[in-house]
């Protein structure tokens, strides 16, 4: 008897899903990215060093990267939509909170409080569009829905900035929190959270025995990636106004540069991976790792702003690339069961890079009076990336 494979048709309420996460995610990195661009502003307002300022970048991803285990768990437990109304609220109410803070002590409990609330979020988000896509589009739906990271981050310096300039940097927060506020009750309409999409064996307590040893090798080329993406997101608009004297107006069209590339790449990561990489996945990863480590050794020894922000587009070009197809990969070869605790594994990997890039350049800019020695230090992060890639087993 003759056998016919037919392929899974995508439902138009797939579809609404990936664009409700798709416009979350915008919303929840212009939130991140607002303390980014209002770093400066805020340590001239509470009088802080370098050093402390990266303190204060760091205390959102301290929190975040812990919760990314146990919110894969609470995923899995509780389901993707719960999730994704609570980390929604939760997020958006600490936006709003951080433009109120009176003091460092006060601001630095808001950012960690910040980062529990949105801790759940991405593994949640992940694993509703592994719910909703059949196994044949889950990994393209996957790297859309990562590239949404760097539409946000374009676009806030093109939102953010504007407002600092006209209203100061609290307001600025309190306008993404409420927007966000706003958000939670579209998605809680459009999805119908109540509706539990928890299976029986998802609720099962997570055994770490189930777990895909490959898991321990993606955790590593994302923390290497992704030390990249918030050591440069964090520090970058401080040093064109600091080291190089670009003003709010410039700012506002340099910074998303290598943020609509960084798109591009991510979105484009799944066709790549599906028509030219299909079953050689890890060979795009590595590949994508090394041209990552070339470009940020061409930031490194470039002298001019031209040429460091032409690498810095570059870098983050394949950095998405490899970045998308990570989790892309993920998607495929991880089941049902452990998905969200495996995703929250990787991700932690990724989130503890958040918390450690802004400190580290804190203190090596703090040190040394210079960029150049940070920028090598990303260089090192590429080549974690790298190596970890090339351990990963078919």
């Amino acid at each position: 008897m003759e056998q016919t494979s037919k392929k899974q048709k995508v439902t138009s309420h797939a579809y609404t899903t990936l664009a409700l996460i798709f416009i979350a995610y915008i919303i929840c990195f212009i939130d991140r990215s607002a303390m980014n661009i209002a770093l400066a502003y805020v340590g001239k307002d509470f009088g802080l060093s370098p050093a402390a300022l990266g303190g204060v970048a760091s205390a959102f991803f301290f929190s975040y990267s812990l919760m990314q285990v146990p919110g894969g768990w609470l995923v899995d437990r509780f389901g993707s939509k719960k999730m994704i109304v609570f980390s929604l609220a939760m997020w958006s109410l600490f936006t709003v909170l951080t433009g109120f803070a009176w003091s460092v002590a006060s601001l630095l409990v808001i950012r960690v409080l910040f980062g529990i609330g949105e801790g759940g979020y991405p593994t949640a988000s992940l694993k509703q569009i592994a719910e909703e896509f059949p196994a044949d589009a889950k990994s393209q739906a996957t790297t859309v829905a990562i590239s949404s990271n760097y539409v946000g981050s374009a676009l806030a310096p093109v939102i953010i900035a504007p407002i600092i300039a006209t209203l100061g940097w609290r307001n600025a927060f309190h306008i993404m929190g409420l927007i966000g506020l706003v958000y939670v009750l579209i998605y809680w309409l459009k999805e119908r959270p109540l509706t539990t999409n928890v299976t029986k064996s998802a609720s099962r307590k997570f055994n770490w025995k189930l777990v895909d040893k490959r898991i321990w090798s993606f955790f590593f080329i994302i923390f290497g990636l992704n030390t990249i993406t918030k050591g440069l997101d964090t520090w970058m608009p401080t040093y064109l106004l600091t080291a190089r004297h670009i003003n709010l107006t410039g700012i506002a069209w340099l910074v998303p540069l290598p943020s609509i590339a960084a798109g591009l790449g991510a979105a484009s990561a799944g066709f790549i991976m599906v028509r030219f990489f299909k079953g050689k996945e890890r060979w795009l990863i590595s590949a994508t790792a090394a041209l990552t480590m070339l470009f940020m050794y061409g930031m490194y020894s470039s002298k001019s702003l031209a040429a460091i922000i032409i690498f810095e587009v570059l870098a983050y070009l394949v950095k998405s690339i490899s970045f998308a197809t990570t989790f892309g990969y993920v998607a495929q070869i991880i089941g049902a069961k452990t998905y969200g605790s495996s995703v929250g594994v990787v991700n932690f990997g990724g989130q503890v890079a958040g918390f450690v890039a802004p400190l580290i350049i804190g203190a090596i800019v703090s040190a040394t009076a210079s960029y150049s020695m940070a920028f090598l230090f990303l260089v090192a992060a590429a080549g974690l990336a790298l190596v970890s890639s090339l351990t990963v087993r078919k």
